[in-house]
């Protein structure tokens, strides 16, 4: 059962304040001075206080209930606290509010007005409650996995991202091959490099080649080598990314680009580990672990016979899917911040809810290069919204501190259920996501019948 202080030294207002809340459920503490409230806040577990502007007869200006307002944000940083008064000064209840008060009602007070206040504010409480208690055992989850295994320094935060990690180490003792899929962007190449250190082949070569970025006459000899005089321009000889990561890893990045011919040499590197070099008849002999990555359907490629079958189920022995930024929203703030280290600057809280309502289909790239810009651009330490420089769209209506999105931006169902599914039914969570206030996003279940339960 929640408690609640009242602090007031008319002993009329603590008795009427007690029996209101008494009928509704709620046990009250009273004291008639802020040092007595004080010793109570100290001495019992308290979810909320009210408290009184002035104690002393005569006295109107309010500097004691200020000065006892402080004092309780200072011993209890997340104390939801209501002040009451029967003298309703507008600047010190906006100075008292931007400092964090909860609420500021007058006397005689509403009761039902009064009652709608504390039930919000304990719900609020418990809410925040429970996302530091989840926060917690998130970052106590994750150090642990942090400790256990060499993470190659990713930064995370994101459940989402937590999978793949647990996965990847999970699996990165197995001599088996590992097929990598994801958008571009975002972060492929750093789920390899933890395949590899937290592998039996830690301590070998790391051999990375991104099948896309070479022409398909010059593929084969990237991965198998070439004699002199094996094609034109061949005028000695070289060894290919096979030989070079024996005892290690190779990382085929774009595997989707492999032309036929090379896939057909590389299935059979896959199944025997031997090969011969463009212009040799030789076999060659090497031990590697093959971690492959694509950003294409090779599913679909299949069908239209641009890839062989044979060779995409050798590759997707064990398949890690890396999720794009925007199914990562934690991962946002944390990957910001990270980029903008020894910069000099932070972002303010505009910039953070832009950086969250962005969809970023360009991924961790795409972030990395936004801060980057923003930090040279800004002329202040702190970057604001402005200073990133994302189109104007749903993000631009939250970095102004607006409810919720716009109308047209309304998420429909499927969406509010992935949000929800993401963050495991926390409400708070999953209207960040959203870009929806927590009460905005309550509106929305009730409306579209959605049991937050079951959504979870």
């Amino acid at each position: 059962m929640p408690t609640l202080l009242v602090i007031d030294d008319n002993a009329g207002v603590r008795t009427a304040l007690d029996v209101l809340f008494e009928l509704h459920g709620l046990t009250v503490l009273g004291a008639e001075s802020p040092e007595e409230g004080l010793a109570l806040l100290d001495a019992h577990r308290v979810d909320l206080v009210l408290q009184d502007m002035n104690f002393t007869a005569d006295t109107t200006s309010g500097e004691e209930g200020i000065a006892l307002f402080h004092e309780i944000r200072r011993r209890h940083p997340d104390m939801p606290v209501i002040l009451l008064t029967a003298w309703t000064q507008v600047e010190t209840a906006v100075s008292l509010m931007k400092s964090g008060a909860a609420d500021y009602l007058g006397k005689p007070w509403d009761d039902h007005k009064l009652l709608a206040s504390v039930r919000n504010l304990l719900e609020l409480s418990d809410t925040r409650r429970a996302l530091q208690q989840l926060a917690g055992a998130d970052r106590r989850r994750r150090a642990g996995l942090d400790g256990r295994f060499d993470l190659r320094g990713i930064v995370y935060a994101d459940p989402a991202m937590e999978r793949v990690l647990q996965i990847a180490t999970q699996v990165a003792g197995a001599d088996v091959p590992v097929l990598i899929t994801g958008p571009n962007g975002s972060g492929k190449e750093k789920v390899a490099e933890v395949l590899q250190a937290n592998s039996a082949v830690r301590g070998g070569p790391f051999v990375t080649l991104n099948c896309g970025a070479l022409p398909s006459e010059l593929i084969e000899a990237e991965l198998f080598g070439a004699e002199a005089g094996a094609y034109t321009g061949a005028t000695k000889a070289r060894e290919g990314k096979f030989e070079a990561a024996d005892g290690g890893t190779l990382f085929l990045d774009e595997i989707g680009n492999l032309p036929a011919a090379g896939q057909m040499k590389l299935l059979r590197v896959l199944e025997t580990g031997r090969f011969e070099r463009l212009g040799s008849n030789r076999e060659r002999q090497v031990k590697v672990r093959v971690v492959s990555a694509t950003n294409a359907d090779l599913a679909a490629m299949i069908r239209d016979g641009r890839f062989r079958e044979d060779l995409f189920y050798r590759l997707n022995l064990i398949e890690l899917r890396v999720p794009p930024l925007a199914e990562r929203p934690l991962d946002v703030i944390p990957l910001a911040e990270h980029f903008l280290a020894g910069s000099g600057k932070s972002l303010d809280d505009s910039a953070r809810r832009t950086l969250r309502a962005h969809g970023w289909p360009g991924n961790v790239r795409e972030l990395k290069n936004t801060i980057a810009r923003a930090a040279l651009l800004s002329a202040s330490p702190t970057i604001t919204a402005s200073d990133l420089g994302l189109p104007a769209s749903v993000s631009s209506a939250l970095a102004r501190g607006s409810e919720s999105a716009p109308e047209g931006d309304e998420p429909d169902r499927a969406s509010i259920e992935a949000a929800l599914k993401r963050h495991r039914g926390v409400l708070a969570q999953a209207a960040a996501e959203l870009g929806l206030s927590r009460q905005a996003l309550y509106r929305r279940l009730e409306r579209l019948g959605i049991d937050r339960e079951s959504a979870s």
